[in-house]
């Protein structure tokens, strides 16, 4: 696995090493060592999956407020995302800021996002499949969302076309 820092701190896009023979590849998707090396969780309470049907797709931006906070590891197993964090943490230099990267099930990338970061993504292609792995025990009193097109947070979406449910249509923007 090779880990690359992003410009908000604590989170990470994760890519595989891929050792090619005859067969096919084989490559290693998870390493304890590889994440307590960094000072990263390493210890996962529950993994999920989000299956999407269309191309366009939102969901989120969620997150847990404490003590309930969630550490994400976020694959995209089928398909195509394009994988949103944005910093909540208010003593971060990165707060209200956010990355983006493009996880397919063909590039086997990884996004770790930190505690105290929400979540999002839209869908880059039909039957899309996401599989997360989550270090706090989920607890629906503490579930929070910001709205996906805050101006606050100017989040840069690549498409226009939006399947959304509407909780995540209509969080609050975050007042200034």
């Amino acid at each position: 696995m090779v880990f690359h820092e992003t410009a908000l701190p604590g989170a990470y896009i994760l890519d595989s090493e891929c050792l090619p023979d005859a067969r096919g590849f084989f490559a290693r998707l998870w390493s304890v060592e590889a994440f307590e090396e960094r000072g990263l969780v390493a210890r996962f309470n529950h993994g999920s999956v989000s299956f999407n049907r269309r191309k366009g797709t939102l969901r989120g931006m969620h997150y847990q407020a404490a003590p309930f906070a969630e550490t994400k590891l976020v694959r995209c197993t089928r398909g195509a995302i394009y994988d949103v964090a944005l910093d909540l943490r208010a003593d971060s230099p990165t707060f209200r800021r956010w990355i983006a990267t493009e996880l397919t099930a063909g590039n086997r990338r990884m996004l770790y996002i930190p505690a105290g970061c929400a979540h999002g993504f839209q869908t880059l292609a039909d039957d899309s499949e996401v599989e997360y792995m989550i270090d706090a025990t989920y607890s629906p009193a503490h579930g929070r969302g910001v709205r996906w097109s805050d101006p606050a947070f100017g989040i840069a979406w690549p498409d226009d076309e939006r399947t959304m449910n509407d909780r995540d249509r209509q969080y609050p923007d975050v007042v200034a």
